[in-house]
């Protein structure tokens, strides 16, 4: 009976192997879970991008319908009320010449 007893004791818990082998897993999931997560990011800045050119773009159109002239700057835009800030978008959106909008690298 004590035999037995000691035997039982000696089969609690985990062995070092199995631990390892548990961390070792997680680790894998986790890298997983990372690849995937980034490419999501990507797609939320082209379309921050592509949100911004069509703002843009409605923003000149409406700054011809007052001024017969498209806006060349940004600052003209706000003085207008038609955009909330005078710098150009995070993304590098551009205005160009004859009212167009130029989309950044990232769009």
């Amino acid at each position: 009976m004590l035999d037995r007893i000691r035997t039982l004791r000696r089969d609690e818990g985990f062995t070092l192997i199995e631990l390892l082998m548990v961390i070792v897993i997680l680790g894998v999931l986790a890298g997983v879970v990372v690849f995937a997560v980034s490419g999501i990011n990507d797609k939320g800045e082209q379309a921050a991008c592509r949100a911004d050119v069509k703002t843009l773009e409605v923003a000149q159109e409406a700054y011809y319908a007052k001024k017969n002239a498209y806006a060349t700057t940004f600052a003209e835009l706000k003085a207008e009320g038609l955009i909330h800030s005078a710098t150009a978008p995070a993304s590098g959106v551009t205005l160009g010449a004859g009212g167009a909008v130029n989309a950044g690298p990232k769009c």
